[in-house]
């Protein structure tokens, strides 16, 4: 699986955050409203961030197992909860913390997801939850997820997929040519093969329904302006590398395209969430 910076990660939260679907996460929260307790797994989870927001949603007493191949972010996660809660402690296992009258206990698995997410099921978990993850899988891998999470009768809840849509202010000559050279990009083998890239939602939704589930998806989509300008310029330079790297580009275009973003921009990047709900 391709690495993410633990720097890259903290300088999208805010904006994910913001961008998180209201109407979703009500109705997470309803499908676990007076429930006392909670188990969580949460795939490929960088530094805790899907936590800090899906946590305030959730039952009183939560455990939370955070699933990431990479130990240098699952470290990092430990030191950012540890910062985000009222109180943290020590656990054997991991951490103990209190949050916001939460109670949560969090578990840290170090795991390569490419085989499958089976492994960082066994829990047997009321909540599959996962955050800018699926666009980097495969048709196959969602479609052998959605088997594993509706047959342990799980909620899934995934936040912030990429939907295939780019619109930056002011506009540029190269926008579309950029953006289908970074889709291309997108779609390369991320590790669990070809990537879905910007169909995963609909892949997704499709493989929940066909196992009986419940599923509804909405938008959450950037929005990027002045008070975001050092993550555009991250993302303006990420996706100039990106369409590089797919040759499908001049470097000529590649470089004027990114100077008439570095000298300032907006944009809305198009991402979807979804929540599937188990068979009845």
């Amino acid at each position: 699986m391709s690495g993410f910076s633990a720097d890259w990660l903290a300088l999208r939260e805010p904006a994910d955050h913001r961008a998180r679907n209201r109407e979703l996460l009500a109705r997470l929260r309803a499908r676990f409203a007076g429930q006392e307790a909670v188990t969580v797994v949460d795939l490929g989870s960088g530094t805790g961030s899907n936590l800090r927001a899906c946590a305030p949603q959730l039952a009183p007493r939560q455990r939370w197992i955070l699933v990431d191949h990479d130990e240098t972010l699952l470290e990092t996660a430990r030191a950012r909860l540890s910062e985000w809660a009222s109180s943290a402690e020590a656990s054997p296992d991991g951490l103990r913390l209190s949050k916001d009258g939460k109670e949560l206990a969090v578990r840290f698995l170090q795991a390569d997801l490419a085989g499958g997410a089976a492994q960082a099921l066994e829990d047997s978990p009321d909540l599959v939850t996962a955050a800018a993850l699926f666009d980097l899988v495969s048709l196959r891998w969602i479609e052998d997820f959605a088997t594993e999470v509706a047959r342990r009768r799980a909620v899934l809840y995934t936040a912030l997929t990429y939907e295939g849509t780019a619109r930056w202010r002011p506009p540029h000559p190269a926008d579309d040519e950029i953006l289908a050279a970074f889709h291309a990009h997108q779609a390369r083998d991320k590790g669990f093969g070809p990537a879905a890239g910007a169909r995963a939602t609909a892949l997704l939704e499709a493989a929940f329904r066909a196992a009986g589930c419940q599923v509804r998806t909405a938008p959450s989509p950037w929005r990027l302006g002045p008070e975001s300008a050092l993550l555009i310029r991250e993302l303006a330079a990420g996706t100039a590398t990106a369409a590089r790297e797919a040759g499908h580009v001049s470097e000529p275009i590649v470089r004027a395209w990114l100077e008439a973003r570095s000298k300032g921009a907006a944009c809305v990047i198009g991402h979807l969430d979804l929540l599937a709900l188990p068979p009845r």
